[in-house]
């Protein structure tokens, strides 16, 4: 009878209690803990009590409000001053801690019935942060080496941690990759630390590489430590011989620089120059200063610590030397051949460019007979890849000038004007046998030079340019009319052509004359003959109109 009554109770108790909620508070932040979420009404409610599970079983009371009462305080411990109750009977628990990670229940009071609301509470917390400590000074290519350990402190629950490479997960492999995890809880807070060595068998590539971890949370992910870097070192696998510059020439000084592709790189080799074996500490290169075209051979660079790691290059020294004869300035008579040679040595094929003043020439000058248009400055460029030489020579023809054109113009009016063109070596000095006003003296260019003078000939003149030098004399002459001659001579030409009109003119006065007494004349005698006539005119269209029909 007394087991019946207990299950009865046991059932009325289980019905009138609701369904466990979950309430999610933030680690030192205010939770608010609802009661009912208005199943009742205030005005129905007689009295409402919060209480907590101590965890032993046992109900804890926090806070007791009677019907048209304040809210009476009912604990003693920790929860005292971090309690209270809104209006629509929430209750609120600031500074919230791990401990209250508990039940709470409120329990409600009506004249009818009692029914009681339990609010299960979780608190969480995300990390403080995440960082990467005891990191590696270096990583060694091929070697599993302790990168170093992420830690994410004080969350709750605890944090899981990801390891990054260039924002890709890293999984554990067994081989290149060793993870360890392990999470440590704080005695005092309760708050979870979680911690994650990687272990990586770093590769060349990963000298760019960025690492970094992700710290994952129930709250919330995304919490990424600094990304760091690390230098990659491995040995020597490869060596190589650099020469600078590559295509040497005699005279130039020569640097081999031998290149190690390890990490860090070596910094002392031994060179050896053609059989010299020379060693250099703490530098990777070796300058030969003025090499000559019996530079020439095959040069070695090796590591000292390992000589077998070694590089050759056959080195070959380019060369170009010129020698052109005569050269300098060259003084030779008009007429006189020159002879002009060119000597080229080199250790490729070359090629050769002439200028004249500056003026560039399809071939090499020739000189058979020398004229004064020879005269110039000659250069040659001889090239050959990549670098070239060059040689000149400047000559200068002489001779006793000569006379090339002496001409006579008029510019209108009773002025002539005179040009003598002359060619000589030294400049030519230029007279003339009449005196005459100098209108124009070219420059001495080419060896040639032009004089004009302007002269108003009173009568035909016979004149003479001369042209003179230390070397000769040339004269030419010119007939020059004067105006005078020239008026005279058109005079007497008008003079007759108008005495041969007046003439003409009588002429054809006189036959005009002759005509028309001639004509009176026949006039006369017409007139008696004209009435006998005009009958024989008459048959005669008479006998025409017939021959038409």
């Amino acid at each position: 009878m007394h087991l019946l009554s207990a299950l009865l109770f046991l059932l009325l108790l289980l019905r009138r209690v609701a369904a466990l909620e979950t309430v999610i508070g933030l680690y030192g932040e205010t939770v608010a803990i609802p009661c009912n979420y208005g199943a009742k009404k205030a005005e129905d409610i007689n009295m409402i009590k919060w209480k907590f599970d101590k965890g032993d079983g046992q109900p804890g009371d926090l806070l007791v409000k009677q019907k048209d009462q304040n809210v009476s305080l009912l604990t003693t411990d920790n929860y005292q001053g971090r309690v209270s109750m809104a209006a629509n009977f929430t209750l609120l628990l600031s500074e919230a801690k791990l401990a209250d990670s508990r039940t709470f229940t409120c329990m409600l009071v009506t004249m009818t019935d009692i029914q009681e609301f339990p609010v299960n509470v979780l608190i969480n917390k995300l990390p403080a942060g995440v960082e990467i400590s005891d990191k590696a000074k270096e990583l060694e290519f091929g070697k599993l080496t302790k990168l170093g350990t992420c830690v994410a402190r004080d969350a709750n629950p605890a944090a899981n941690i990801t390891w990054l490479r260039n924002n890709k997960p890293l999984v554990a492999d067994g081989k290149g990759i060793s993870i360890r995890n392990s999470v440590a809880v704080d005695a005092v807070t309760g708050l979870s630390t979680t911690s994650s060595t990687l272990e990586y068998s770093a590769e060349k590539v990963d000298s760019v590489a960025q690492f970094a971890c992700r710290a994952d949370h129930p709250l919330g992910n995304g919490l990424v430590s600094s990304p760091v870097t690390f230098t990659i070192t491995y040995s020597t696998e490869n060596i190589s011989l650099q020469v600078v510059p590559q295509n040497p020439v005699d005279g130039d000084d020569l640097t081999l620089k031998c290149v190690a592709d390890g990490n860090p790189a070596p910094t002392s080799f031994n060179f050896d120059l053609k059989g010299n074996v020379v060693k250099v500490e703490n530098k990777d290169f070796y300058t030969i200063s003025n090499i000559s075209r019996n530079s020439s051979g095959v040069y070695k660079c090796s590591l000292i610590d390992d000589p077998s790691m070694e590089a050759s290059r056959n080195v070959t020294v380019n060369y170009l030397d010129i020698n052109l004869n005569p050269s300098g300035k060259i003084v030779k008579r008009a007429g006189e051949a020159l002879d002009i040679t060119l000597q080229i040595d080199s250790s490729a094929k070359s090629k050769v460019h002439w200028t004249k003043d500056n003026v560039k020439r399809d071939n090499e000058p020739k000189f058979t007979k020398l004229t004064y248009s020879d005269s110039g400055l000659y250069e040659c460029e001889v090239t050959m890849e990549n670098f070239k030489r060059k040689a000149s020579f400047e000559l200068v023809v002489e001779g006793a000038p000569i006379i090339k054109n002496l001409k006579e113009t008029s510019e209108g009016g009773h002025q002539k004007i005179l040009t003598c063109v002359a060619e000589g070596s030294p400049k030519p000095a230029v007279s003339w046998s009449i005196n005459g006003t100098l209108l124009n003296e070219t420059s001495f260019s080419n060896n040639k030079i032009e004089h004009k003078i302007a002269v108003v000939p009173s009568a035909n003149l016979t004149v003479s340019c001369t042209v003179s030098n230390e070397f000769g004399i040339d004269t030419k002459v010119i007939n020059v009319s004067s105006h005078t001659a020239e008026d005279g001579s058109q005079t007497q030409l008008v003079v007759g052509v108008v005495v041969g009109l007046l003439i003409a003119a009588v002429v054809i006065a006189l036959v005009y004359w002759l005509y028309m007494k001639k004509s009176k004349q026949g006039s006369w005698k017409t007139g008696e003959k004209e009435n006998g006539s005009s009958e024989e005119e008459k048959k005669l269209e008479e006998n025409s109109q017939k021959a038409e029909v």
